[in-house]
């Protein structure tokens, strides 16, 4: 990929020329496209309101805007201090992706980033290629009971990623992510990293579990089962096993 960096007045742009030759401040909003629409979902997968998809098929992209999450979210909606230009989270998650990428793991191919200043705080935006014809792992467990091997097949999508020391730090059922064929995928790497070998792995399968049983909360008739975190498991040590 080739990484291009412009200054502009409040901030700044990284994009890969390969995917958008032409870059500017009007494309990390909705009005900068000739088509967007609001990602939506059920049973809460369309997150905070604050994503959605641009441009026209077969090239369509996914366009984020960093907000906070929990009581501070309720405060400080989308600022962030600012500490150097390397360390603001839609550069940190765009070079991240970068790496996966180019190392064919199953994650968003990243675009553009930007961040925007105010004074001592910034707000924050990436912009990702669409992956064609993925669904949360909420949704595609809600149509229909997926089996044995489909579960232990999504512990062995993590158990790669973790082989690979890609730590996410909210790996839930909505970014956990199915694809036509049955594959895995991971999006939203926002305060991701690469780690050595560590605890972070099992808390992240646990936040994975909390999550699917929150899901199943919302939904009763939801497709999840104990076993299938058992089966879940068994793939991922499976794998773990035969690397």
């Amino acid at each position: 990929m080739t990484e291009t960096v412009e200054r502009t007045k409040n901030g700044a742009i990284l994009y890969d020329k390969a995917i958008i030759n032409q870059i500017s401040a009007e494309r990390f909003t909705a009005g900068g496209w000739p088509h967007s629409e609001v990602l939506t979902g059920s049973l809460r997968s369309g997150g905070r309101g604050n994503t959605m998809f641009v441009g026209n098929i077969p090239r369509q992209f996914v366009l984020r805007h960093y907000r906070r999450g929990g009581l501070l979210g309720k405060i400080v909606r989308d600022s962030y201090v600012f500490a150097g230009e390397d360390l603001t989270r839609s550069f940190k998650e765009w070079r991240l992706l970068d790496k996966l990428a180019t190392n064919n793991m199953n994650v968003p191919r990243p675009a553009a980033a930007r961040f925007y200043r105010r004074g001592t705080f910034y707000t924050a935006d990436l912009i990702t290629v669409r992956i064609p014809d993925v669904i949360p792992l909420s949704q595609y467990i809600a149509k229909k009971d997926r089996g044995e091997a489909f579960w232990r097949s999504v512990g062995q999508a993590i158990w790669k990623f973790h082989e690979a020391g890609v730590y996410h730090a909210d790996m839930n059922a909505y970014n956990v992510q199915v694809d036509k064929d049955g594959d895995i995928w991971m999006l939203d790497f926002d305060k991701g990293s690469l780690k050595s070998p560590g605890p972070w792995q099992q808390e992240t399968l646990g936040r994975l579990h909390r999550s699917l049983v929150k899901v199943l909360g919302l939904d009763p008739k939801l497709h999840f089962y104990a076993a299938n975190w058992e089966e879940l498991l068994e793939g991922y040590f499976d794998a773990s096993k035969s690397a």
